[in-house]
């Protein structure tokens, strides 16, 4: 029954987390890109950052095997 209150926790938060495409000021205002933001999280010492960075890792690689397999077709 516990792995059905996990999935629904998962749905809801996904649902939650939307993006409405609009930027705050704040936002606009920065010149870093997210994946240069992301890059510099990863290299930090605050907690989870290394999971920032090895989820940078993991993402370069997946990206990597799609085009080598989009070259070969």
């Amino acid at each position: 029954m516990k792995p059905i209150y996990v999935l629904l926790a998962t749905v809801a938060v996904i649902a939650c987390g939307g993006d409405t495409g609009q930027k705050p000021a704040t936002i606009n205002r920065d010149t870093l890109t997210e994946r240069q933001r992301d890059s510099v999280l990863g290299q930090s010492r605050i907690p989870g950052a290394s999971g920032v960075a090895k989820a940078m890792r993991v993402a370069d690689s997946t990206s990597a095997r799609v085009s080598a397999s989009d070259t070969i077709h």
